[in-house]
């Protein structure tokens, strides 16, 4: 097997590993990529390529996010991660870990923890990696991998909700809330709703967006409904997507083009916070993107002609 075979068969696991640190699909691309040139520059065969291209994508991956984090913390509001649908790497024996950790809950979690400290803990309790070979990866003794580890789950449990365990019923509930938005139906939503339910958006400042989010079933309803008419009128579609192993949807303008994400948070059979991101940076690798500011004022004509006139 050539250099390049053996890489392209770790470029699913080497995008994932790099995705859970980063939380950025073109950040995790460009990382596996300057993987594959230092793989491809290295003299030798190293004893383990997996190990090896393992270590180098994470080592990469802690240098981007810790200059990452300084531009993070000037976001223009909220900062969520760039939504993903599809995982490319699957691993029967660690389904569970890996579904959960993608989710955008999660990666929310992983941004209160150190570069290092996040990093163990995708490697070790997502991917289920050794402690020499997170060692090995992150260039600190086992002994210090360990601390680290335990200080990583220690914040996540402390800040992780208990989701719907049961996919079918949480697919389930996604379906008849995509029903109810679709048609309009505040008291339909309302039911489906958290009573603290919260509605955010991550627009960057370059989309618009509903101020610091919308609280509360009976708004978040108000506003869901009040939509979604006038923007199916002028030719926008609510396509239902999963989105970061969640429920979601992607929300298209009458050409196809992305106008924004919608993930579901389920849990106890209620939907308790619905995050959608805006910002056209995070959505140019889901497809060509729509200027979301004039599929805004159309809608918002169209919503004042409630005719369709």
């Amino acid at each position: 097997m050539t250099r390049a075979e053996e890489f392209e068969e770790l470029r699913p696991l080497l995008f994932s590993i790099a995705y859970r640190i980063l939380g950025s699909v073109a950040e995790a691309e460009d990382a596996v990529q300057e993987t594959w040139l230092r793989y491809e520059a290295f003299p030798a065969r190293p004893a383990s390529v997996k190990g090896f291209l393992s270590a180098t994508v994470s080592r990469i991956a802690i240098d981007v996010l810790r200059s990452a984090r300084v531009r993070r913390e000037e976001y223009a509001g909220q900062w969520f991660p760039e939504p993903l649908l599809a995982d490319p790497y699957a691993d029967p024996e660690r389904s569970a870990e890996l579904a959960d950790s993608v989710s955008m809950a999660v990666l929310l979690l992983l941004e209160r923890l150190s570069p290092l400290e996040r990093a163990v803990f995708v490697l070790r309790e997502v991917f289920g990696f050794g402690f020499g070979e997170v060692a090995s990866a992150v260039g600190r003794s086992e002994a210090a991998c360990r601390q680290l580890a335990v200080r990583a789950r220690r914040h996540m449990d402390a800040g992780r909700a208990r989701f719907e365990a049961d996919r079918r019923e949480r697919e389930e509930l996604a379906g008849r809330f995509f029903d109810a938005f679709r048609d309009g139906d505040v008291d339909g939503l309302r039911e489906l709703l958290a009573a603290d339910v919260q509605m955010v958006g991550d627009s960057g400042g370059k989309a618009p967006l509903w101020g610091d989010g919308v609280f509360g079933a009976a708004k978040v309803a108000r506003v869901l409904a009040g939509f979604v008419a006038p923007f199916v009128r002028i030719g926008g579609v609510v396509e239902p997507h999963e989105v970061n192993g969640q429920p979601g949807a992607i929300f298209r303008d009458r050409d196809g083009k992305v106008v924004n994400t919608l993930t579901l948070d389920i849990l106890d059979g209620q939907v308790q916070t619905i995050r959608a991101v805006l910002n056209p940076d995070k959505l140019g690798h889901l497809g060509p993107v729509a200027d979301a500011w004039a599929v805004v004022r159309e809608t918002n004509q169209a919503r004042r002609r409630p005719d369709g006139a």
